[in-house]
């Protein structure tokens, strides 16, 4: 049996401003755009195009889910974002005003550097190095 994530979702104040952010700042592909029949609801996925899982950009529609925006895992990184090329995304991500609050640092592990998206979850943005495994293959 095969399996793989598919979706995270994440709760945004508006979709349009989500689309916007993900699109433009940070490079992402808009995959599904669709209304449901709920009143003002949508089906919105956006991808970073790499593979692997989307994103669903979900709209707050209770208080409860009005008060998780932007501290969905109580401020810690939410989500981990993979890179070819850290140099290259770092310095789009800036020129396009994404707020980085940590790094750029070198780990064991690759570089790293911590921004926040549009609501204020942090996400690492990596290029990993290759283990000696990947190296020979």
């Amino acid at each position: 049996m095969q399996r793989h994530l598919g979706l995270v979702s994440i709760v945004v104040r508006d979709y349009d401003e989500a689309i916007r952010f993900y699109v433009n700042s940070l490079g992402f592909k808009l995959l599904e755009d669709t209304a449901l029949p709920d009143e003002g609801k949508r089906w919105v996925v956006v991808s970073p195009g790499s593979g692997g899982a989307g994103l669903l950009l979900a709209r707050a529609s209770t208080a409860e889910q009005v008060a998780r925006i932007g501290d969905q895992t109580g401020s810690r990184v939410f989500l981990f974002l993979y890179t070819d090329d850290f140099q290259r995304d770092f310095d789009s991500y800036r020129s396009q005003g994404v707020e980085f609050v940590r790094g750029p640092h070198e780990f064991s592990y690759g570089t790293v550097a911590v921004f926040k998206d549009l609501c204020g979850n942090l996400w690492d943005l990596i290029q990993r190095k290759q283990s000696p495994d990947e190296e020979a293959s």
